[in-house]
């Protein structure tokens, strides 16, 4: 009997991607045989990268993992989106009290629209825990700043960031 394909997803809006969500999708690709990364898209928010530099970004940043896959969806809910890929898992991080409030709750009505997906929750180290987005796109713009979010996001974002405000790396 051939085992079961363990597929799950992440999603975000990862708006731009933070170490933080790369230490996620670390430990998650070696947790399941498939790990799709989804760009959740809502359109009651505007984002600050568009959808194809969000996706260029991940690409990027997990290009050392095989076993992951950069998607989006739009307008629909997580785990309708994870039954239509047939993935029986949802990868979710908490960072903090509220963080886990709200993640509790989702939990339960994930569960009651699709009972068959697990939901698995990661706890990221201290040196992640504190650092969001909005956070990095907070700190660009004040004197020395490219030295401050350097700590905060991968390689590949970090030059993205730069080009977009018209920085080389050496700057």
């Amino acid at each position: 009997m051939k085992p079961h394909h363990r597929r799950a997803v992440y999603a975000g809006s990862f708006d731009p991607p933070t170490n933080g969500h790369l230490w996620m999708i670390r430990q998650a690709q070696a947790m399941f045989d498939e790990l799709i990364v989804a760009i959740g898209t809502n359109p009651e928010k505007q984002a600050t990268y568009t959808l194809e530099e969000r996706k260029a970004m991940l690409v990027d940043i997990t290009a050392e993992f095989p076993n992951v896959c950069v998607t989006q969806f739009h307008n629909r809910f997580l785990v309708d989106f994870a039954d239509s890929i047939q993935a029986d898992f949802v990868v979710r991080g908490i960072r903090s009290g509220s963080d886990y409030e709200y993640e509790r709750a989702m939990r339960y009505i994930n569960a009651d629209l699709q009972p068959a997906i697990t939901t698995v929750i990661l706890m990221p180290p201290r040196e992640f825990a504190e650092v969001s987005s909005t956070m990095v796109k907070s700190m660009v713009g004040p004197q020395n700043w490219q030295k401050t979010i350097r700590r905060y996001i991968p390689d590949a974002v970090y030059r993205k960031i730069l080009t977009d405000h018209g920085c080389s790396p050496e700057d």
